[in-house]
């Protein structure tokens, strides 16, 4: 079952909008972090860590930029592909999804 929601309500809206500011201000301080650290210990599996952590840390920061951007535009918690509300429950768990279940389904085969 499909809800709209619409952000008929204000409160809701700057709270998404508050939840998401805090999360892509605490990723960018993450990859802040991440990009001064400059001692090579020499250790391959240390280096290859920090590359995950810093490609992590990006697509989070993008995912959350992309959220933002479709909470001003208006089209937040409509999938990008059929235009269908995405469920509040799936926008709950995953405040930056861009699609509905079954078009993310497709978009990853």
């Amino acid at each position: 079952m499909s809800v709209d929601i619409g952000f008929t309500d204000q409160e809701r809206q700057s709270q998404l909008r508050a939840s998401l500011s805090e999360e892509f201000a605490v990723q960018t301080a993450r990859l802040k972090e991440l990009t001064e650290i400059t001692a090579d210990t020499g250790d391959p599996s240390q280096a290859h860590d920090r590359a995950a952590l810093l490609a992590a840390t990006r697509q989070s920061l993008e995912q959350i930029t992309g959220a933002l951007r479709r909470i001003a535009e208006g089209t937040y918690g409509r999938c990008e592909r059929c235009e269908t509300a995405i469920p509040v429950e799936r926008l709950e768990i995953l405040p930056h999804a861009k699609f509905c279940v079954p078009c993310q389904q497709k978009h990853h085969r």
